[in-house]
């Protein structure tokens, strides 16, 4: 069988969209270098071709390529079976790539899945008849069943996870939660040959470029209201990991094919185990590869000594989630961390010499001006090497997104507005949309200054800065620009 798997390009003007492989589907500027690497449609596509279907992967995203040519390649391929990764801000676009696909190949089976409740929406595959199937939650083991069952004719009914439109009953299929996957060393690596893996980006703390990204467990034990995956794609918070010999194994092979300079743990919570966390450094040092890594880490979940250990394995940089300055408002997102904590781990995270990259958002239930401004000032107090701002998008099927359509805080349902970067969909008590949007702003153009100012008077990025006068001179003069425009 010839299976499709796509993630469609989407643009607007200024603007690019990330989908497969983001946790937080958003638009982000033509300047910026991030780009998540899709591993759910790289991890579908090696268990099909393992079963020997012929399979053709596009990320239109990473390749910056027009909608006409996305579309042209899929259709040239002449698949049996499309599958397509899409996302809650994405859907018109994605509706609209799909009917041009699937207009030119009628006899193709189309699939969805990823980041959006199509299975909430009993009228969805009713109302999309151009849509044959959708798959919930985690989609790699579903893809292949759906594939070997068209491909042998099985029974689709069987399949956990798969919803269609039974055309003899009038009534859409639901074919339930599937377990999720608790093997995960029973996946293959994630296929990567077809895919432009020089175009991916996440170099938190600056690890340098090009970088690959990687997964070493899926899920995550807590249960912040906000955090979409654990709650859609995993449902009910379970963390999974894989054997460390496998994940070192795997990174030793990549980096050594395609070059690269770095690698990055990008998982919902990587450092939770101190045992496999040890395994995982010593098995990583042993390959001796000479490249540092980063990982997404909770500050709360390693110990001084863990730490130490994953520096000597070349852990060079941490993205540590935090989200607000204000321990009520984390405690009642249910993120159960304590700040001081936070900052007692990412001062010793930086003492003993690993960047750190620190996230906030703003939009929380109980944000005011007082707590979104003491977020801004205390994010730069703790100087880390790079920092992201965002605003809360309560994604449906999270509690964050039932919650505040309870409470009348949800401003739209018009999905092309749940984007986060720079557009508001909540409100809060205190707070309009515009207040939270101009708070994001006001958080960069002062970040901005901050960086200017530890550029000159900072030994560690006046270093940084002023190796190369010349290069040092076009950051500043970037830098003074930047502030000005936020």
């Amino acid at each position: 069988m010839k299976v499709f798997l796509g993630n469609g390009p989407w643009y607007r003007p200024g603007y690019y969209g990330v989908r497969a492989g983001s946790r937080w589907p958003h638009y982000e500027t033509d300047c910026s270098p991030y780009m998540p690497f899709p591993f759910y449609l790289a991890y579908a596509t090696a268990l099909l071709e393992k079963d020997g279907h012929e399979c053709l992967l596009i990320d239109g995203i990473a390749e910056r390529t027009t909608e006409e040519d996305y579309v042209e390649r899929a259709t040239k391929f002449d698949p049996d079976l499309i599958i397509l990764e899409v996302s809650t801000p994405s859907m018109d676009t994605d509706i609209r790539q799909t009917k041009a696909i699937k207009d030119k190949c009628p006899n193709a089976r189309v699939v969805y899945c990823g980041l959006h409740l199509l299975d909430e929406d009993d009228d969805f595959l009713a109302s999309h008849r151009f849509v044959d199937f959708t798959m919930r939650g985690e989609y790699d083991f579903i893809a292949q069943d759906l594939a070997n069952a068209l491909d042998t004719g099985g029974d689709l009914t069987a399949i956990k996870g798969l919803n269609f439109f039974d055309e003899a009953t009038g009534k859409t299929h639901d074919g339930g939660r599937r377990e999720v996957i608790k093997d995960l060393d029973s996946l293959p690596w994630p296929s990567r040959d077809q895919l432009p893996m020089y175009n991916y980006h996440d170099h938190p703390g600056g690890i340098p470029g090009p970088s690959l990204q990687m997964w070493a467990s899926r899920g995550c034990p807590f249960r912040c209201i906000f955090c979409v995956w654990p709650q859609i794609m995993y449902e009910g918070n379970l963390y999974n990991t894989r054997n460390p010999v496998d994940v070192a194994d795997e990174v030793e092979y990549t980096v050594k094919k395609w070059g690269f300079k770095s690698f990055y743990f990008d998982d919902d919570t990587f450092n939770i185990g101190k045992k496999r966390l040890l395994r995982l450094s010593e098995e990583i040092a042993k390959r001796d590869l000479g490249v540092p890594w980063a990982a997404m880490c909770r500050a709360d979940t390693t110990d001084k000594e863990t730490l130490r250990e994953m520096k000597k394995s070349g852990l060079a940089a941490v993205k540590y989630g935090v989200e607000s300055a204000s321990q009520e408002l984390v405690d009642a997102a249910d993120k159960s961390l304590d700040l001081a904590k936070v900052e007692e781990m990412v001062r010793y995270t930086q003492e003993i010499g690993i960047n750190v990259h620190l996230t906030f958002s703003f939009g929380l239930p109980g944000e005011t001006h007082e707590t979104a401004m003491k977020t801004i000032n205390w994010s730069q107090e703790l100087n880390p090497d790079s920092i992201q701002y965002s605003i809360m998008t309560p994604f449906p099927g999270s509690r964050f997104y039932k919650e505040l359509e309870e409470k009348g805080h949800l401003l739209t349902k018009d999905w092309s507005k749940f984007d986060g970067n720079s557009m508001s969909v909540v409100r809060t008590e205190a707070l309009s949309g515009e207040d939270l949007e101009e708070y994001i702003r006001k958080a960069y153009k002062s970040w901005e200054w901050h960086k200017l100012r530890r550029a000159l008077f900072q030994p560690k990025y006046m270093k940084r800065s002023w190796k190369h006068p010349l290069q040092g001179f076009r950051n500043f003069r970037y830098g003074l620009k930047a502030a000005a425009r936020a």
